[in-house]
């Protein structure tokens, strides 16, 4: 949470300076290093292997579709608004991951894909009247995070968190160098941009290595979710920070959320003490 709150505020800042290509490029040229060493002082760096290729690159795709979505409507768009749409991310999930992950769906998890849906709305509260690229941009980007989910979640059952990361920040500056280079001009880091670049590469690091952890460890469908507990802490950074209005239907929205995850997680933790027949 505190990572993805970091990241839109360095994300804005950097508007009008790099373009979002170029924010992936250098993101990911400070994440080899960052995986390079880590790997190498926790002795891990021979987990890495190619066996999954193909699903690496679907993974790095969707991540880097999504991402670049979501660093354009960072700036034009209200941040509590954008993480509302980025929050129909586990709506996705949910709806996908018994096709894709073979997790079953239960009466809890529907009432929670409902229910936070529901509070997503109340925040986000979406004019049709007024679609832009930049809200059609924050939409969008769910649906490449989702995808970006089920494949680390089919990664996960196999490859290290080392494996992963080194394949995320290679693949991600492989097509920030071709996107931000195709018309032969890439900017670059000066004294306004160098330090937001960095929190930006570290933040996002950061963020997808808890992630992946947690993906590990839990169902896409209980572990995304819990996401929602950005929305408020967002908002408090919107008002603090860019003066954006604090609105009682953020607070509303995200109060509804939080009670459907925590209906969830209970219900999840009760199916697991379980034991099965």
């Amino acid at each position: 949470m505190i990572s993805f709150t970091l990241m839109a505020i360095a994300g804005r800042a950097l508007y009008g300076h790099l373009d979002t290509f170029e924010i992936m490029l250098y993101r990911s040229l400070l994440g080899i290093v960052l995986v390079l060493l880590v790997g190498w002082k926790t002795g891990t760096l021979n987990q890495i292997n190619a066996g999954k290729a193909r699903l690496h690159i679907i993974r790095n795709l969707c991540h880097f579709t999504g991402q670049n979505l979501w660093l354009y409507a960072v700036a034009l768009i209200p941040l509590s608004q954008l993480f509302a749409f980025e929050f129909s991310t586990p709506l996705w999930v949910a709806l996908l991951a018994p096709f894709i992950l073979q997790e079953k769906w239960t009466p809890t998890r529907i009432m929670v894909v409902t229910v936070g849906f529901v509070g997503v709305l109340l925040v986000a509260r979406p004019d049709i009247a007024v679609v832009n690229s930049a809200t059609l941009a924050a939409a969008l980007c769910a649906v490449g995070f989702a995808g970006t989910t089920l494949s680390t979640k089919l990664l996960a059952r196999t490859e290290s968190v080392t494996c992963i990361m080194f394949w995320l920040v290679c693949l991600q500056g492989l097509f920030g160098l071709v996107c931000a280079g195709y018309d032969g001009d890439i900017a670059m880091l000066n004294h306004q941009t160098w330090h937001w670049a960095t929190v930006v590469g570290l933040c996002g690091l950061i963020a997808h290595f808890c992630i992946t952890n947690a993906l590990k460890i839990a169902a896409a469908t209980v572990v995304m979710p819990l996401e929602f507990l950005r929305l408020p802490l967002i908002a408090v950074v919107g008002y603090l920070l860019y003066d954006e209005p604090l609105l009682l239907s953020v607070f509303a929205g995200a109060l509804i959320i939080f009670i459907a995850n925590v209906i969830n997680l209970r219900a999840e933790a009760k199916l697991a003490a379980t034991p099965s027949v």
